[in-house]
């Protein structure tokens, strides 16, 4: 049941990937954005219909919009359509009138749709949220601060269509010249490239020291840092970690400034309903390490930030042993999860606080009761 708050892309790799498999109309990945062509055609960078709006919550950064010269209707939207034809929820951003449209479409069409005058700097950022009672419309100028534009009791479809659902981030026109509509930062505001490879550990780094710090449970790492420090952190969990920092300690400053400068590894938990969960994360290097006077702290949310449900606290479940930092949920706790989330792992020692891993969160729901 993957929700679509999970669903992550800063369009920085120059490829259209898995996750958009139905993307259609030419669109294409370049400079750090989504590009979708605004044509008499139709297209769009859109993903599988296999995804759940149900208690999510997803935004994206609009760079451009079409122009309105020559076309009596040119627009871009950002959808989630249901497994029935016309049957939607989303924006779209109407070149011609400048209007932004909050709409639920049930054949195309939403009488009751709530539209206000678009302001490409206050409205740059979308969201589209649902908490199991309500959808959530609302902008922001940065990602972060967030104005309500319309809120609707929720369509008895989105309960309803768990995993037959496909995001649509589209563009047409019909008339005038082509051009295009471009996306970025779906679901995150974190701009940095981010290079995959099965590899231990690369890193562009200029180095002056020797110390070293590293956590790891079996993964691999890839840093693009500027480094003027002297220790290293590198955090291994049985995931491919992306990490993009310019970072500048001082080794005098805090316990171990570097850690607080490093961004998170990337963790992913595959969580059982109902199930026993036991992970165990490892500090092996320098082989004194400890935790010691640390309080280690996590939750899994809906989605990040405060725009998130709390799903669990999973600080309770948490004990640091040496230089390890374990993970252990009763099963009598993950009975109760249902949806699938996002999560971090923090470790704070007065006023430092470091974030060590952090990633998604798929509950599988169980079968036998």
């Amino acid at each position: 049941m993957p929700s679509l708050s999970t669903l992550q892309d800063n369009f920085n790799d120059a490829t259209v990937g898995p996750d958009w498999g139905n993307s259609y109309g030419g669109v294409y990945e370049s400079g750090g954005l989504a590009h979708v062509p605004c044509t008499t055609g139709f297209a769009g960078y859109q993903t599988a219909y296999s995804w759940t709006l149900a208690g999510a919550s997803l935004f994206v950064k609009i760079t451009s919009i079409p122009s309105a010269t020559g076309a009596t209707e040119a627009y871009c939207g950002v959808l989630v359509n249901s497994g029935v034809d016309g049957t939607r929820i989303g924006f779209t951003i109407k070149a011609v009138g400048n209007a932004l449209r909050m709409q639920s479409d049930s054949g195309y069409f939403d009488p009751d749709a709530v539209e206000i005058t678009y302001d490409p700097v206050a409205h740059a950022f979308l969201r589209l949220r649902e908490d199991g009672t309500n959808v959530y419309w609302d902008t922001s100028p940065n990602g972060t601060t967030w104005t309500n534009r319309r809120t609707l009791a929720s369509p008895a479809w989105i309960a309803t269509a768990i995993d037959t659902c496909a995001l649509d981030l589209s563009s047409h026109r019909d008339a005038g010249t082509p051009d295009e509509a471009t996306y970025d930062l779906f679901n995150t505001l974190a701009n940095g490239a981010v290079h995959e490879g099965a590899v231990s550990l690369s890193a562009e780094t200029s180095l002056a020291g020797t110390a070293t710090v590293s956590l790891h449970a079996a993964a691999s790492l890839t840093v693009d840092s500027d480094l003027a420090a002297a220790p290293v952190l590198s955090v291994r969990a049985a995931a491919d970690l992306a990490v993009v920092s310019d970072l500048t300690a001082d080794a005098a400053s805090t316990p171990i400034p570097e850690v607080a400068q490093m961004a998170a590894g990337i963790k992913h938990l595959l969580i059982e309903q109902g199930s026993t969960f036991v992970q165990t994360y490892t500090v092996v290097e320098p082989a004194d390490w400890t935790w010691d006077g640390w309080t280690a702290r996590a939750q899994i949310r809906s989605a990040p930030a405060d725009s998130g449900d709390l799903l669990l606290d999973l600080t309770p479940y948490l004990t640091i042993i040496g230089a390890a930092v374990r993970l252990a949920i009763p099963a009598d706790v993950t009975e109760t999860l249902t949806r699938n989330g996002v999560w971090d792992l923090e470790m704070s020692l007065g006023p430092t606080v470091v974030r060590i891993l952090q990633g998604k969160v798929t509950t599988s729901l169980e079968v036998t009761r």
